[in-house]
This record gives C-alpha cells, structure tokens and sequence, in this order.
C-alpha cells in the first residue's frame, strides 16, 4: 500500500494509553501532529461502555451515556439462580426413627445481578493489565478477556490515525509506565503482554514499548533544542500515576536514560481525598441517627461508611439506589434537625447518579486554584457551593506531596544525580499543574522547573521515537 496522498514518505506514530485518558501523535521530521480523537479534542477518557447487545461506544461518549441512563433509575439487585443441590437428610430429628430419611433439595444462587441494568461502564482498566489473576470480567453473562475489553479503544484511535495521517500505518510506538500497576509478581510481563494483544487485535502494529516518563523528555528536548549537554529530571504526573526519568542528553538530540522510577498514584486519588474531606461531611458524614428500634430509642452515628466507597467510585453510584440503603437516608430526612438538609443532598445524590457531577466541580475547582488562591466547589445539582482554598487544598494533598518527594529522591538516588547537578525539571502530566506540586519541585531544584504540555507530550515523545527508529 501507498501512503496517503499529500503525507510524507516517512512518518513516526505514537499512542499513550493512560489509565484516565489516552492521546494519539505522529511526526513528520520537522512538525508534531497531535490526532482528534473525541470531539474536536486530543484527549480521549480511557472508558468503554457496553450496553445490553454488546455494542460499544468509547470516550466522552461512554461516560456521557452511562451516566445519564442511571439517573433516577431505581436498582433492585436480584440474586441469580445457578443451580440446585439436594442432599439426603435424617427425617426426624429426635433420633428415635433413623430409617426414615428424606432428599432435601435447595437452590443454589450465584451472586446478585441488576437486571435492569442499561449499560456497563469500564474505565481504568490499565490498572487491572498486571493483575495475572484478572482474566475474565463478566459483561451481562458473557465473559470478556481483559484484552477484549481494551481492543475497541485502541480500534477508536486507530481510525483516528486512519482519518489522519492516513493508511497504511507503519509499526508504531506505544507507551508503558515505568512500573505497571498489579499483583502478580512478573506484573510488568504479564501487563505488557495483553497490553501488545490488544494493539494486535485492535489492527496495530507496535514497533517498541517506551518508557512514557522517556518519551515527555524527548518531546521537551525536539522543542528546547538545547545545544549545551545536561542531565533532565522529567516527572510525569498524571491521572493515574507518578512516572520519573532522569536522562542525560547532548547536541544533536542524543540522551541516555539514567534511572526511572514509579508509583501507582495520580490526579484520581487526590480527586477522591478532596471529595471525602470536603463534601462527606456536607451529605451526612459524622452526623448521629436518632431512631426507635425494638421499642427503645436507638442514638448512634449515621452509617456513612456504608455508603463511602459506592461514591467515590462514581461508576457503581447507582448501586446505591436501592430500597435497603435509600430507607436509612430517607428515615433519617423524616427526624429533621439542621442536618436534616445534608441526607437530601445525599438522596438526590443517590437517586440522580450525582456523583460525576462532583467529581467534575472537584475538577473545576482544582483548575482554578491553579491561579487563584480561593474558589468553591459549585454542584448546583445538590444546592451545594462549598468554599474552597487553596490553603486546605494543599493540606488536604500533604501525603501525596510527601510520597512524591520520596519518588524524587529514590530516581536521584538510582541514577547517582545530585539535586544540584540537574539542569532541567521537565513537568508533564495535567497532576503536575497543582501549584503545591510546582512548589514541591521547585523548592528542590529553584530556578529549573519547566512546564511541558500537560495532556500530549508523551504521545509526542513516542512518536519522535518511532520516526527515528524508521530511520529518519
């Protein structure tokens, strides 16, 4: 096959496929192409949606489609029936009749299914890639492969490469983390195994999996073009982790890769500190539930912790939404009181599937803390505006601002680099633009922090690496 009309001979193709969102890139030797991939955007959320016949949808799209389908649909979970047992009992339990026995027969149930279900919702399932024992996800009684599940994603931006640069595509780059996430003990094997699965089932040729962390600072150094030789820190902060490399480069754009380091924590996780600190106590959390049980006056503490872990994982809100759970909320509205107001905040929550509509104002709220020193967290949906500083925003973060020093030092420490002998620090990821995590780095390397192209540099990097390896 021929190239398309009007693209060069030669070209260089790279994907990033992150655990929260993924990018798309190819190089022609001189100008970086950053590919559409959801609507009108370079952006794509790593999510996938199933509904009941099995038709995907991917993106923006998925997110929009789960969420809008679980609004006010109450759940009734119902346990499915996957069998019968019978067993051969005595008859009488006295004992004093032995040869009277019966055949008891009992039904054997599975785990609890909503039947009513439109659509499932996967997202983050990069996270899942190192997990050896997570095989099969169970998709409406059928079982998919992991690697199924990922393959219509990477189809997305497949046809997104097609669109443009055009077909054919040569063996491209794809990007790994430095460490997958997982518990099997060779997670790194085993996740980039399926992961090149799924690019094959998906119609994808990879020439090499790279090093994301590498592949921002190629990208930086393709735009600095520094003359002068240095040694680079690029700290990679993203949505679902923290990738570090430290490189030393040259003229001409040669470097060599000293060290890289990584662990499993990003841009979701501090997402969900801030919902629990700052909006759990606004729907209920740490108020007490005056009831009367069995004739006598009952005063504890309201069960939030039953509800936390549903809520802040958004996709499996509307499991809430069920008779069991909205009966404590509801009983506890009819006691009054003034927090009477914070559990129908959490009712509506519940019932409308408001919880991605937090997490969004949680969004907005850090975007604007990134150049203001105050803001609120704004859910018109639940009649809540919640001021937000960015003073309790930073104490909020202090643990993952701690873990991400120690990830700083132990790179340092791997690569044998002095703080003081590094010559740039390269900033990437949409994590990274936390004024706390500019501050963290540059009270360790003043004067040397660069911000570099939050949400495509490492798609960027990758294909610089793929054009080069082409031989251009």
């Amino acid at each position: 096959m021929v190239p398309a009309r009007g693209r060069p001979a030669r070209i260089g193709i790279g994907i990033d496929f992150g655990t929260s969102n993924s990018a798309a890139a190819w190089f022609d030797g001189e100008r970086l192409h950053r590919v559409v991939l959801d609507r009108g955007s370079p952006i794509l959320p790593t999510a996938i949606h199933l509904d009941r016949g099995y038709a995907a949808v991917t993106g923006s799209e998925a997110i929009e489609r789960y969420v809008e389908e679980n609004r006010g649909r109450r759940v009734e979970l119902v346990a499915e029936v996957v069998g019968e047992a019978a067993s051969t009992v005595q008859g009488n339990e006295t004992g004093e009749d032995i040869s009277r026995l019966q055949t008891e027969r009992n039904v054997v149930y599975g785990p609890l299914q909503d039947r009513t279900l439109p659509g499932r919702l996967f997202l983050g399932l990069k996270r899942l890639l190192g997990d050896s024992d997570t095989e099969r996800l169970s998709v409406f009684g059928r079982h998919y492969r992991l690697v199924a599940l990922l393959t219509p994603i990477l189809q997305h931006i497949r046809a997104a490469l097609e669109r443009e640069p055009g077909a054919p595509l040569p063996p491209l780059h794809a990007g790994r983390p430095v460490t997958f996430e997982g518990r099997a003990e060779n997670r790194d094997a085993v996740a980039q195994a399926r992961l090149a699965e799924a690019y094959e089932h998906a119609g994808l040729a990879v020439a090499q999996f790279y090093p994301e962390p590498v592949a921002a600072t190629l990208s930086w150094l393709h735009g600095a073009r520094r003359q002068q030789p240095g040694i680079a820190l690029t700290v990679d902060f993203g949505g679902g982790t923290l990738d570090l490399a430290v490189v030393r480069f040259g003229p001409g754009g040669r470097f060599e890769v000293l060290a890289t380091h990584g662990m499993a924590l990003g841009g979701d996780r501090i997402d969900q500190l801030i919902f629990e600190q700052v909006l759990f106590p606004e729907l209920g959390k740490g108020e007490r539930w005056v009831r009367e049980v069995d004739g006598r006056v009952v005063d504890t503490l309201f069960p939030f912790e039953e509800f936390e872990a549903r809520i802040i994982n958004w996709p499996t809100t509307f499991l809430l939404n069920q008779n069991q759970t909205r009966a404590m909320v509801v009983d506890r509205i009819a006691r009054g009181g003034p927090a009477a107001v914070k559990f129908q905040r959490l009712l509506d929550l519940i019932t409308f599937n408001y919880s991605y509509n937090c997490f969004q104002a949680i969004r907005r709220a850090k975007i604007e803390l990134s150049s203001s020193m105050e803001t609120s967290i704004d859910i018109p949906e639940l009649n809540l505006n919640v001021p937000f500083t960015r003073a309790r925003f930073d104490a909020i973060i202090e643990p993952v601002l701690a873990r991400t020093r120690e990830c700083v030092e132990a790179v340092l420490q791997a690569a044998g680099v002095r703080a003081d002998q590094v010559d740039a620090v390269i900033r990437t990821g949409g994590t990274s633009e936390i004024v706390a995590v500019r501050n963290l780095l540059e009270s360790i390397f003043p004067g040397r922090v660069e911000g570099h192209d939050p949400f495509t540099s490492v798609a960027c990097g990758l294909a610089i690496a793929n054009f080069h390896a082409h031989g251009g």
